[in-house]
């Protein structure tokens, strides 16, 4: 285990002027190091200098989420190649091992791709496969999971407080099973990083102990990526608004995809994850959010929603397939809203008050 001085800090990632640090792990030689992009050249090191004399360090290999990859890490850069290549790469992995709906695959593809540079954004939306067990949906969420950036596993069993530490210290992209307990006592604080998790800048506030044994309001990062599979929807309207969603249920497996998930997904998932790597030391400062791809005839939530991934898209034709996605999930939306007890009563009181002026 590597013993750090005072003057060093050990990090996951650190993005400055025109520099990328991002940590990486080989879990033969169980050794962690730095990959480092400056002028579009990658290496590795075991430390790095930055401008500022801060000496930066890996974390330790040690560490526990590293060590049993529940945070899963690429091991070194790969050349990346094109940016349509990559994506038709990760959507041909993706059906090697789920069945999703043609456009459903393609845009699961680029979300892949955006959650290795979400950070270039200040707004993401969410990637979710829903439906009931046996559709496929945790299968998809561990295939989409074990290629997103730094993609940290967890299910709506788990203990809160170390999801909260693990997105801030780790960031990355959250990949959340049964995401629907909705009577469980966790219920309030999964909805706190559901809905604060879209926004750059919208930190979670929590009570924490410090040494005196004092409590004192500590503000959790949470913005970033995240992957959900669930049985069914949110009632919170604004929350289902963060979503891009996948039904699963109600189709036959293909007969090419297998029953069991093969090794080969774990060695096919690395190798990815290296070329993602690759792609976001080489192409994060190029990357920014695109208004002119903005939808027309949706509300301004869905478009932040999806301005991100749209931008990523250079296709036009995927761009307008993606639109019109999002003009049907408008419509359903707006379909939910007049359907609630809300606004049933708001109808028969109208209703009513129009009666009583005739």
């Amino acid at each position: 285990m590597r013993t750090e001085t005072n003057n060093t800090t050990p990090v996951v990632s650190r993005v400055l002027k025109r520099t990328l640090v991002e940590l990486v792990y080989d879990k033969d030689s169980r050794k962690t190091a730095l990959a480092i992009a400056r002028g579009g050249d990658c290496s590795i090191v075991d430390r790095f200098v930055a401008d500022t004399g801060e000496t930066l360090v890996p974390y330790s290999p040690a560490n526990n989420l590293v060590r049993h990859e529940c945070v899963l890490l690429p091991s070194h850069p790969e050349p990346s190649g094109g940016k349509d290549e990559l994506v038709d790469n990760i959507a041909a992995y993706l059906h090697r091992y789920v069945q999703l709906s043609p456009l459903f695959e393609r845009i699961a593809a680029y979300y892949v791709l955006l959650t290795w540079v979400f950070d270039a954004f200040n707004e993401v939306p969410y990637l979710r496969f829903r439906g009931d067990y046996g559709s496929g949906k945790t299968r998809a969420l561990i295939a989409a999971g074990s290629i997103a950036y730094r993609g940290f596993f967890a299910s709506g069993a788990s203990t809160v407080s170390p999801i909260f530490h693990t997105l801030d210290n780790f960031g990355g992209t959250l990949v959340l099973d049964e995401a629907d307990l909705r009577f469980s006592d966790k219920w309030a604080d999964f909805v706190k990083i559901l809905n604060n998790g879209t926004v750059k800048g919208m930190p979670v506030l929590r009570s924490v102990q410090n040494r005196n044994k004092e409590f004192d309001p500590a503000a959790f990062s949470v913005y970033g990526p995240k992957i959900v599979a669930m049985r069914g929807s949110f009632k919170d309207r604004a929350l289902e608004s963060r979503f891009l969603t996948e039904d699963m249920s109600g189709r036959a497996l293909r007969d090419d995809i297998p029953i069991q998930l093969p090794d080969s997904l774990g060695s096919d998932a690395l190798a990815l994850r290296n070329r993602l790597l690759h792609f976001r030391l080489t192409k994060l400062f190029s990357i920014r959010a695109d208004p002119s791809r903005a939808v027309e005839g949706i509300d301004p939530r869905l478009n932040q929603m999806g301005l991100s991934l749209l931008s990523l898209i250079d296709d036009g034709l995927l761009r307008d397939e993606v639109a019109d996605y999002l003009r049907r999930r408008a419509r359903e939306m707006a379909a939910e809203r007049t359907d609630t007890p809300e606004a049933r009563t708001i109808s028969a009181a109208m209703d009513a008050l129009s009666e009583s002026k005739l």
